[in-house]
């Protein structure tokens, strides 16, 4: 009876969200279901009742209960010659709130096979999907994350707190100043026992992976500790001109600028599908660097990430080997799923003969249903679609 019930809830809730039924139809609508799918021989004067509640600030309910005896053998003896039973499900909607991060590969094979166009127009589509469930402003949140080798936070964000300086300044001793104006590079400066100024404002935005373990985990950066801070990294790609890598889209229902954004991707770069991944995660948290909106206690929350990546990872910070990277990336999607955040993996390959299935991608998917292996650039459109399809999806609350 409560798998029948279960079923009935969210066969009679969807049918009346999507206005296949009426609310004076609800009760005869949920008979029907039940009496289709409950067949217990023992079970007598099986019967369901429904209560309907609408969306009142707080999301609205259809409950369904349902009761039935059974005829007794031993304790017939006794003076019991049936025994009543009966439980309940509550289906609900609108109670709940979404956040979405799309972790999308920008890297150079993407501009291969038509797969930077199809991944345009199904994460523009996945965008308007999710808007119209909102019933309010808030409702969804959607982020997005183009990465190549990098990912691109922004070049107006050099005087945060949470960026590693120490390889940059390393590696481009150019830029800067000198404390006497009589020397003007790194070199002469110093050895005439001045002090040179790096020039930040010259770093072009990209971040490369956090210092090992924290590449993996979702820490909030502390100055104290700089292996939780970002590396900065003079990425050529993240250099305006074309194509460039593009910056990284917070948290926001802002559904025009997202779209703005997904349409001005471009095909760059090697591929590093972990750094997409946490830094999809990364916006997904009220701290710093993202600083994701703040969640009100009166809702439940839906997060989730879907990351699409062409083929296999190609490079990190640290190595070109593909099983080094993969081995970090799985450690960095078991601590995602612990937060009860849910994964979609999306593999593209166009090539010919295909590449092998990513394990790293099957491994990171949140369940087999929840990995897409597509051979066309012409299925992204539909796997993006049945990814939002599975988002809006109804659940059972009780």
């Amino acid at each position: 009876m409560q798998a029948a019930l279960d079923s009935t809830a969210l066969m009679v809730a969807k049918d009346l969200n999507s206005g296949t039924i009426t609310t004076s139809q609800i009760s005869t609508a949920a008979q029907a279901y039940f009496s289709a799918m409950y067949h217990d021989p023992d079970a007598t004067s099986a019967t369901v009742s429904t209560t309907y509640t609408a969306n009142a600030g707080t999301g609205s309910t259809i409950q369904i209960n349902g009761s039935g005896a059974i005829t007794t053998a031993f304790m017939n003896v006794v003076g019991f010659p049936t025994m009543n039973f009966g439980t309940t499900s509550t289906a609900s909607w609108g109670n709940g709130r979404m956040r979405v991060a799309m972790a999308l590969d920008n890297t150079g094979s993407m501009g291969q096979s038509g797969k930077i166009a199809a991944l345009r127009t199904a994460a523009s589509n996945l965008v308007d999907q999710l808007r119209v469930i909102a019933s309010n402003p808030g409702d969804v949140y959607i982020s997005v994350v183009p990465f190549a080798k990098d990912v691109n936070v922004g070049a107006s964000n050099y005087n945060q707190s949470w960026i590693d300086w120490t390889d940059w300044d390393i590696a481009n001793g150019t830029f800067g100043s000198c404390s006497s104006t009589s020397y003007t590079s790194k070199s002469t400066c110093e050895s005439h026992g001045k002090i040179w100024t790096p020039d930040h404002t010259k770093w072009t935005g990209c971040v490369t992976d956090r210092t090992q373990p924290y590449d993996t985990q979702d820490t909030t950066p502390a100055i104290a500790n700089v292996a939780t801070l970002f590396p900065a990294e003079q990425y050529s790609y993240c250099k305006p001109g074309t194509p460039q890598l593009q910056q990284i889209a917070p948290l926001t229902y802002d559904w025009t600028s997202l779209k703005t954004m997904i349409s001005a991707m471009q095909p760059t770069g090697n591929t590093d599908q972990s750094i997409g991944l946490a830094w999809a995660w990364q916006t997904l948290k009220q701290t710093a660097p993202m600083n994701a909106p703040a969640e009100d206690p009166n809702y439940t929350y839906k997060k989730a990430i879907i990351l699409l990546s062409d083929g296999l990872n190609t490079q990190n910070r640290w190595t070109s080997t593909v099983s080094q990277i993969d081995a970090r990336q799985k450690i960095l999607c078991d601590n995602i799923k612990l937060q009860g955040i849910t994964i979609y993996t999306i593999q593209v390959d166009t090539s010919s003969p295909p590449d092998p299935t990513s394990s790293v991608l099957q491994y990171c998917a949140s369940g087999a249903d929840k990995f897409y292996l597509l051979y066309s650039a012409s299925q992204v459109i539909g796997a993006f679609n049945s990814i939002g399809t599975s988002l809006s999806q109804l659940h059972l609350s009780k």
